[in-house]
């Protein structure tokens, strides 16, 4: 097993860093947006400019040439992201969160597929699938979809249940199917296009399916599975769903205050049709404004805050409880709820210029009404929480 250097200053690239580098390419990020939007994924042009700046990386463990960001760090980077664009945010997100398998892979896997290649990026999606042992191996039947990312990969990954020769889903001791996740490079399971969506089209979140496809043991993996550590970190002592509630979030809250900074500037020129005054004028407007900031600062403060107790602990005792992993799902629906709110709110507000492609509100709008559908999203998950606080088990499926 790898053993990562702990001492804080040997992170040679910190979350200050990467936010000095996403302003050098701010412009090109926004630019993008709209061809994203139209070709259903991210621009070639905005993936190498991204690869430059090393965001793909961010949750890459540093034997592998990561920066292995804190999860403060980690949000803080994607926010930014969002507040430019909402699906190169997403993407972003996704292609790190999926890069904290190099800690569970083999290195030599963990080096081929992110190692010895800086455009390295793993994308993947759910199933439904089958794995079955053959030999030194796996095969694999399945189709997977929701693959944001996906285009600009070059792996792939398969999320499979294990099954035996009769094809009956292989049982772990407390009767729950067992899962494997194949690592598959790019060219051999072509994508279809079927990501025709209100919003997050940059994102290209296509689908791909393999037939009976052959994979060697070693490029296969039990997500967060502690027990196929290869490389020991505090970082990897979380889990991705939490990482990607972080990232989530944090694209939530940018989209969002993309569009209040946004209505900040039409609301000094705007003066609505049959209206005395300009928007800025307006008392509900500047209510409505004031109501939209403090409650983005106010969730956004929240998650900071759980996210940066949470890392202290994890970092001086090397566990993360449960109780956490509920205070890291609380936060990051309210603020993905509360984003979503405030964006509503500024839309009506903006009135016909909102409904525009060529303004600054539609495709946040879009995009962000896309965000609150996805499984982090999910308004249940405050029930979920809620029965936790109650003294009932934790739904550890959604943590």
């Amino acid at each position: 097993m790898v053993i990562a250097e702990q001492d804080p200053s040997s992170e040679q690239e910190t979350g200050d860093v990467f936010l000095d580098r996403i302003a050098a390419i701010a412009e090109l990020i926004e630019s993008s947006g709209a061809e994203g939007d139209r070709i259903g994924e991210l621009p070639g042009e905005l993936v190498d400019a991204l690869h430059t700046a090393r965001l793909f990386r961010l949750l890459l463990p540093r034997a592998y040439d990561g920066a292995e960001l804190s999860p403060p760090a980690f949000f803080r980077v994607i926010e930014a992201v969002a507040k430019l664009d909402g699906s190169t945010a997403w993407c972003l997100c996704q292609g790190n969160g999926c890069a904290m398998t190099a800690a569970y892979v083999a290195p030599a896997v963990a080096e081929e597929v992110w190692g010895s290649d800086p455009r390295g990026v793993l994308a993947w999606g759910p199933g439904p699938a089958t794995m079955r042992a053959d030999g030194d191996g796996y095969r694999i039947n399945g189709k997977w979809s929701f693959a944001s990312g996906a285009h600009h990969a070059t792996w792939r990954g398969a999320h499979c249940i294990l099954v035996d020769d009769a094809g009956e889903p292989i049982r772990d001791d407390a009767g729950k199917s067992m899962m494997r996740t194949a690592l598959i490079p790019a060219e051999k399971v072509p994508l279809t296009r079927i990501w025709d969506t209100i919003g997050l089209r940059g994102t290209g979140s296509d689908a791909y399916e393999a037939e009976d496809l052959y994979v060697d043991a070693a490029h296969t993996v039990s997500r967060d599975d502690v027990s196929e550590w290869h490389y020991a970190a505090p970082l990897y002592v979380l889990p991705q769903m939490s990482l990607y509630a972080a990232g989530f979030s944090g694209t939530a809250l940018g989209l969002a205050r993309g569009m209040l900074e946004a209505f900040k500037d039409l609301a000094m020129e705007k003066r609505p049709r049959m209206a005395r005054d300009v928007l800025r004028d307006n008392a509900v407007v500047q209510a409505t404004v004031a109501r939209g900031d403090v409650r983005l600062k106010s969730a956004r403060g929240f998650v900071l805050a759980e996210l940066g107790e949470i890392w202290d602990e994890v970092q001086a005792t090397g566990e993360l409880t449960i109780d956490n992993r509920v205070r890291i799902r609380l936060a990051t629906t309210h603020a993905i709820h509360e984003a979503k709110d405030v964006a509503d709110a500024i839309y009506d507000l903006a009135g016909t210029t909102a409904i525009f492609a060529s303004s600054p509100f539609e495709r946040r709008f879009r995009d962000l009404h896309t965000v609150t559908q996805q499984l982090q999203g999910r308004q249940t998950h405050f029930q979920s929480v809620g029965a936790y606080l109650l003294g009932h088990p934790a739904d550890t499926a959604i943590l």
